[in-house]
């Protein structure tokens, strides 16, 4: 096997959980193949580099190896290597996620009905 769709093998690479979201991706200018962007139906093989943009992360990659068929995550991981930069990127904006989740706690409980009437008239009144 020398080529491969590209969203087959987003999908085989555990990028994206179906096929139908890994063409709609490429479809909508999220992956980029070798800087440009491309369709579904591009055939890729072994060594171009790949950008995929899964908001808020970025992932550049070069393809090891190709594959048909879904595997477990560890069998995915080896389909593609991922550079320095991009994985410290990644790790630096999962880090800013993680401050700002515990800087911003959300409520202790969930508003009960007495809670909502008053929310929903105070959504109300300001509209």
């Amino acid at each position: 096997m020398e080529k491969l769709r590209i969203d087959k093998w987003l999908w085989a690479a555990r990028f994206y959980k179906t096929r139908v979201l890994a063409n709609e991706a490429v479809g909508g200018g999220h992956v980029h193949l070798n800087g440009s962007r491309i369709k579904p139906s591009r055939e890729i093989k072994v060594g171009d580099r790949l950008e995929v943009n899964k908001s808020p992360y970025t992932f550049k990659i070069t393809i090891v190896a190709l594959a048909t068929k879904r595997g477990s995550a560890t069998l995915a991981q080896g389909l593609y290597e991922e550079s320095e930069d991009s994985r410290q990127r990644r790790e630096v904006v999962q880090e800013q996620r993680r401050i700002e989740k515990a800087a911003n706690p959300g409520p202790a409980k969930r508003p009960n009905k007495r809670d909502l009437r008053q929310i929903i008239r105070f959504v109300n009144k300001n509209q």
